[in-house]
C-alpha cells in the first residue's frame, strides 16, 4: 500500500506497507480524497510526538465491512475512536476517552495512504448530493460547528474571528448563520475575497479594537494571534481557541481572572451537522481548495500546504 509516513518530525513516502487489517465491528475504507490540514502541519513540528500515517480529514468508500449494507457507501468519520468502557465513554464522553485512539494523530494509522479502518460506529454516510470536494471538509466543518455546541451565539453578539486560513474560513461561515455582529482579522488578499463572497466583513490586525468583543475565536495558530485575540475580548467575555500550538504560550493569568474571562477549548464536533449543511449547500467550502496532489507527491503537498495564506491542499490516493 502506498502511504505517506511520519516520524521524528520528518515525512517519507512509502509504498510497502500492507493494507490495515480490520478488528471487529470496523470497515475498511478506500481513500477517495484528503486533506492537509494546521494540525498536521502541527504534528509536523512535533505538536504531538506521533509516528505512523498522518491524515483524519477525508472521504472514503467503504470495500469492507461485516455490515455488507455499507459496502460501496461513500463515508466520511468521526477521528476519536473510543474504548466505550471507561468512565469518560460511560458518561456520554467519548471523544475524551481515557483510551482513544485518534486518526492520523494517536495510535492510528491515518488518511495520507490508499486505505484507512475505522469503526462502523465512526462513519457517516455522504449524502448523495455532495460531490467529494465538499465531503472532505465534512471534520473541519464539524470542528467549527462545536463552537456552537459549546458556546450560545445570539444575533447581535459582537464576535471576532483571529485567523481566517482552513479552518478560520469554515468557523466564518458557520457564525454568519447565526445572524452575530462577524468581523474576521484576514493577513492575506485572497482570504478576504473568498470570506467577501460570503458577504462576511473582515478587519485588518491594526483595526482590531481593545476589550470591545463578546465572543473571540483564536484560530490563527499563532502566539501573536492569541494575543490579538486575547486583547479583543471584552471583561466577561469568552475567548474560545481552536488553535493546536507545537510549543508553549505565554498568558497573563491574572488578567483572565481580573476580566473574569470564560476560556474555551474546542476541538472536534458534529459530523451529522456538518453533512446536513454540506447538503443544504449552507456552507460552500468549494472556494477553499488550492490544489490537488497525487499521494505520490505528497512531500510536494506539505510544503505547498505550509506556504504563507496558502488554503486546503488535497491528496488524492
Amino acid at each position: 500500500m502506498r502511504a505517506v509516513w511520519l516520524e521524528r518530525q520528518k515525512l517519507f513516502p512509502r509504498d510497502d506497507l500492507p493494507p490495515p487489517r480490520m478488528d471487529d465491528g470496523e470497515a475498511l475504507l478506500r481513500v477517495r480524497l484528503a486533506g492537509i490540514c494546521g494540525t498536521d502541519l502541527q504534528l509536523l513540528r512535533g505538536y504531538y510526538p506521533y509516528a505512523g500515517i498522518p491524515g483524519h480529514e477525508f472521504v472514503g468508500e467503504v470495500v469492507e465491512a461485516s455490515d455488507e449494507s455499507w459496502i460501496g457507501r461513500r463515508v466520511v468519520g468521526d477521528i476519536n475512536v473510543a474504548c466505550g468502557q471507561c468512565p469518560a465513554c460511560r458518561s456520554d464522553r467519548a471523544r475524551h476517552c481515557e483510551r482513544r485512539s485518534v486518526l492520523g494523530i494517536r495510535d492510528r494509522a491515518g488518511a495520507f495512504a490508499e486505505y484507512l479502518t475505522l469503526p462502523l460506529d465512526n462513519l457517516h454516510r455522504v449524502p448523495d448530493n455532495v460531490p467529494d470536494e465538499a465531503a472532505v471538509f465534512a471534520e473541519p466543518l464539524a470542528a467549527a460547528l462545536e463552537i456552537q455546541e459549546q458556546t450560545p451565539i445570539h444575533p447581535g453578539d459582537r464576535v471576532l474571528v483571529v485567523g481566517a486560513g482552513r479552518l478560520g474560513q469554515l468557523i466564518a461561515q458557520t457564525l454568519a448563520l447565526t445572524g452575530c455582529d462577524l468581523r474576521v482579522v484576514a493577513r492575506h488578499s485572497r482570504q478576504r475575497e473568498i470570506l467577501a463572497l460570503s458577504g462576511i466583513s473582515t478587519v485588518m490586525e491594526s483595526e482590531v479594537a481593545s476589550r470591545q468583543f463578546d465572543i473571540v475565536v483564536e484560530a490563527s495558530g499563532s502566539p501573536t494571534g492569541f494575543e490579538l485575540a486575547r486583547r479583543a475580548v471584552r471583561p466577561q467575555g469568552t475567548l474560545i481557541l481552536k488553535s493546536t500550538y507545537a510549543g508553549e504560550l505565554t498568558l497573563n493569568l491574572s488578567s483572565l481572572v481580573v476580566d473574569e474571562l470564560t476560556l474555551v477549548g474546542s476541538r472536534c464536533g458534529p459530523i451529522d451537522a456538518a453533512l446536513r449543511l454540506l447538503g443544504k449547500q449552507a456552507v460552500d467550502p468549494a472556494p477553499l481548495i488550492e490544489c490537488r496532489y497525487p499521494l505520490s507527491a505528497a512531500l510536494a503537498a506539505f510544503e505547498h500546504a505550509a506556504r504563507p495564506g496558502v488554503l486546503k491542499v488535497l491528496l488524492e490516493p
